[in-house]
Parts: C-alpha cells; sequence; structure tokens
C-alpha cells in the first residue's frame, strides 16, 4: 500500500513527466504559431531536414513576390505568387507534368502564405501537397549552396543579411519624418504599388514614385551614390524593404533608411 508520502511524491512525478512531455509540442506551437490552424484542413508540414532528403521528388513553389523570388529563393523553385490570377491552374499543371510532391514556401513561421497555398492546392484536388513553413531565411541558413542570392548562388550564410545590420537601417515613422524634412537634398523614393500609395503624397510631393523593380531603382541609387544623397525609401508594412537592402548593398549603398512599420505604421502615428 502506497502511503501517504509516497503518494504525494508519485503524484509530484507524474505531474513533472505530463509538464515534460507537453513541453516540446507547447515549444513547436510557439515556434510555428500557425500550424495548428492549418492542419485542421489537411496542411502537412515538412522540415528543413526532410525536405533536403526529399528534395528530388518535390516540385518546391515560391508563392512570395516576383521581386522577393528574384532576390533570394531556393535553387529550383518554381515562382507562383500567391497574388496570381490563376494561382490554381498554376498549380493544377504544375501537379500533373511532374507527379512529385508539391511543396510551398514563403518567409517563414509567420508568413501565412504558404499556408494558404497549401490549402488552395488540396481544395484545387491536389492530392501530395506540404508546407515548408521554415521558410526561405531557415533554408539559406541552413543549405546556402542551395539558395540563390541575387541570381546566384549563395556561398555561404554569412551573405544573408542579418537583424542586426537591417535594424540599423531603420527609424521609427516620427524620426524618418523629421530626417527627412531637415534634409532639403535627401531623395525620398515611395516604392509602394498604385493601389497602396492611392494618390496619397507623405511629404508634399517631395516623395517620388519608383515602382519596387531594380532596373527602375537603379538610376536613383546611383545619382544618390554619386551626388553623396541620402535615399529614404517607403513601403507599405516595412516588409519588402528587407529585400530591397540586398539591392543596396550590393550597388555599395550606405546612407539609406526604411521607415519602421512602412506607410501604415506612418498612418497610424498621425
Amino acid at each position: 500500500m502506497i502511503n501517504k508520502n509516497n503518494k504525494m511524491a508519485l503524484l509530484l512525478s507524474l505531474g513533472l513527466m505530463g509538464i515534460l512531455t507537453a513541453a516540446p509540442a507547447m515549444a513547436a506551437d510557439n515556434a510555428f504559431p500557425l500550424r495548428a490552424q492549418y492542419e485542421t484542413v489537411g496542411v502537412k508540414p515538412i522540415s528543413t531536414e526532410e525536405l533536403a532528403a526529399n528534395f528530388a521528388h518535390s516540385v518546391v513553389i515560391d508563392v512570395r513576390s516576383a521581386y522577393e523570388f528574384q532576390t533570394l529563393h531556393i535553387e529550383g523553385a518554381q515562382s507562383v505568387p500567391l497574388s496570381d490570377a490563376d494561382f490554381e491552374q498554376k498549380i493544377r499543371a504544375l501537379s500533373d507534368k511532374t507527379n512529385k510532391t508539391l511543396v510551398f514556401y514563403c518567409n517563414g513561421t509567420t508568413c501565412a502564405k504558404s499556408y494558404d497555398a497549401a490549402a488552395r492546392a488540396l481544395k484545387a484536388g491536389v492530392k501530395s501537397v506540404w508546407v515548408y513553413d521554415a521558410g526561405i531565411l531557415a533554408w539559406a541558413q541552413a543549405n546556402p549552396t542551395k539558395t540563390d542570392l541575387m541570381g546566384k548562388r549563395m556561398v555561404s550564410a554569412s551573405q544573408l543579411i542579418d537583424k542586426a545590420n537591417f535594424e540599423a537601417h531603420l527609424l521609427s515613422p516620427r524620426d524618418f519624418y523629421e530626417q527627412v524634412l531637415a534634409d532639403p537634398n535627401a531623395i525620398v523614393l515611395d516604392i509602394r504599388d498604385a493601389a497602396q500609395r492611392a494618390g496619397v503624397s507623405l511629404f508634399q510631393m517631395r516623395d517620388i514614385h519608383v515602382p519596387l523593380d531594380n532596373t527602375r531603382l537603379a538610376d536613383w541609387v546611383k545619382k544618390a551614390n554619386a551626388e553623396h544623397k541620402a535615399i529614404y525609401f517607403i513601403d507599405e508594412t516595412g516588409h519588402q524593404v528587407q529585400w530591397l537592402q540586398y539591392f543596396l548593398q550590393e550597388a555599395g549603398t550606405t546612407q539609406y533608411w526604411f521607415m519602421r512599420g512602412g506607410a501604415k505604421a506612418f498612418f497610424a502615428t498621425i
């Protein structure tokens, strides 16, 4: 018979075992906060190691914007932006043509695009579908020589721009605004699309609308470099400039600034 003290010790032991057993699951949920939501509709995740091992038997699909894909993507991946009007048709065509498993990815664990893409593919009748929800940066860190950066195969993960470097070029909306007003020679480029911009100028017509396209941006970057002028970029939410930074770095630009949170954050502060 178990005495009172032994019974209490047993209960504590079982409780501790329960906590330890639950900890990995809780950690996984925290690391991949969208998984549980999409698993209910049949979306299954694949890890970096599993994708690398099964790469030859998969069609890897990048569902981000064309600009993000051109900047950094998994080598051999297909670019099919989730925003494409004929997304389902393109996905079914790839599935029928290759008869391989389709693996969707986007920017990382909090990016819903890859999950949405997998869910839409399943709904469209594609049977073999996975989501690589760790995202492009996790892949590039683990497999740099199987990643394309600015049109070239990466050699090392050190080529990736780290968080500290990116943060060093971020300004709060208020600081961004004040610095632009204090510098009459500053070049201010609004890289939002026409629908996001909606004809509204943030800087009394000083900001120039240039699409997020490296060819279109090149002349302004060259001008800033040649004339030693600071250049300021406005996007919608502060995410697109993360990819633009690779182009600026390659161009040798040093005096450039991004608005933290983009135009959306700016309008939220006024």
